[in-house]
């Protein structure tokens, strides 16, 4: 028996298929005849139910313990990815697939790839991605670990659910099924164990239809600790949703930001003007923190641009009805213009401090209040211009960030 290792090779000569179960297997010598033979049932009944054929892939992430002589002795086809990782070896076994549909789920024999027949009823029926429900399907005693029952999965799978209403309520089940153009058009990337929240994420911006049938879990077969690493994983897939929305990332602190930044330089330019009188609630040291949290938080604002055209432009997130709308202000020549508009502010606002300074015997101001919001407004006006500058490279390199219609130039 032969290895593949160029999956794509095979697909020169092989008719194509229509469902491919994809197991990623990394040492699973002991559960792969359990989990090859599953599989194969429940390739039977799609047979059975849609008349539709199938395979089974094994997508081996470097196996030593012999798991590929195993897998090709029971009739699965292997492919050998070398890239390492579940997300890693899940995206290698489905550029190797010759199925429509592809059925993915751990070959460690957790799960029943028999609860697969129901998903694949959901993608004929117009589903793209169909996710198993542990927590619909049945928890086996010991199968999961309680602070992943109780804590990390709902925390994460509830995270992702405010993020981006996917509306699943078990963002990392490993048993699911997608169509093979929409895993194709979801670009994955994720090497790791993000990848499950990755699928999940990109479907939700690209507006996929997902849909939930139940899944079951069992204690796995391994006679080895497990690849999953709760705390170390847990914190990959939450650094992952967050860096996946810029309007967390960036957004929020942005708005928050600017916000307190504005009403403290309010309060403080009343004051100076007279019209609150008495020492006042805000002194330098508040004017100075203001100046610095308004000159952040417009970074902040801009990075969030970035990001999400960053998204857009590689075609796993939808542009925002609220950036297309801006596709006005959004032009690299509108804001070169804006930035050097506040540039020359800033400079004549330093000037005429300047003149003041000197024409006071070169005395110490009474107020901070003019010299910080020059400098705030001279800062703001270069970051416009640098920030239009890496929106254009970001955006492909146009100086017209967003068309009339609404989409990337």
């Amino acid at each position: 028996m032969s290895f593949a290792t160029a999956p794509l090779a095979f697909q020169d000569n092989v008719a194509p298929l229509d469902v491919t179960i994809v197991m990623p297997c990394l040492n699973e010598a002991t559960s792969l005849p359990h989990c090859i033979a599953n599989a194969q049932l429940a390739l039977v009944e799609i047979k059975r139910r849609f008349d539709l054929e199938g395979e089974i892939l094994i997508a081996d992430n470097g196996s030593v313990d012999g798991s590929q002589d195993i897998a090709g002795r029971l009739g699965a086809r292997v492919v050998a990815v070398s890239n390492k990782g579940y997300g890693a070896a899940i995206i290698g076994g489905a550029a190797g697939a010759f199925g429509r549909f592809l059925i993915i789920g751990d070959a460690d024999g957790s799960y029943d790839f028999t609860d697969g027949v129901a998903m694949i009823e959901a993608l004929l029926g117009g589903a793209d991605l169909c996710m198993g429900s542990r927590f619909q399907g049945g928890i086996a005693p010991g199968a999961m670990p309680w602070k992943n029952r109780y804590i990390g999965n709902p925390i994460l799978t509830g995270v992702l659910n405010l993020l981006f209403r996917s509306r699943v309520d078990d963002a990392h089940c490993g048993l699911r099924a997608i169509t093979r153009e929409s895993f194709l058009d979801l670009q994955l990337n994720g090497q790791g164990m993000e990848f499950a929240s990755e699928m999940v994420v990109k479907a939700s911006l690209r507006k996929l239809r997902i849909v939930q049938t139940p899944a079951t879990l069992s204690v796995d077969l391994r006679d080895r600790p497990p690849h999953l690493r709760p705390w170390r994983d847990g914190w990959r897939h939450l650094r992952y949703l967050v860096m996946l929305s810029p309007t967390l990332a960036f957004g929020v602190p942005a708005a928050a930001a600017i916000s307190v930044a504005i009403a403290i330089l309010v309060v403080a330019l009343l004051h100076y003007a007279g019209a609150i009188p008495g020492a006042g609630p805000f002194g330098a040291s508040w004017t100075i923190i203001a100046g610095f949290m308004l000159s952040a938080g417009h970074f902040a604002a801009l990075m969030a641009v970035v990001a999400h055209v960053a998204g857009v432009r590689e075609g796993y997130r939808r542009l925002r009805p609220s950036i297309s709308r801006l596709g006005l202000l959004l032009k690299l020549e509108t804001m070169l213009g804006l930035g050097a508009m506040f540039l020359a502010i800033a400079m004549a606002m330093l000037a005429a401090i300047g003149w003041q300074w000197r024409a006071g015997n070169f005395a110490a101001p009474a107020s901070v209040l003019p010299i910080v919001l020059a400098g705030v407004i001279g800062a703001i006006g270069l970051q416009t211009i640098f920030g239009g500058f890496m929106i254009a490279i970001i955006g492909g390199h146009s100086a017209d960030f967003v068309r009339a219609r609404g989409q990337l130039a």
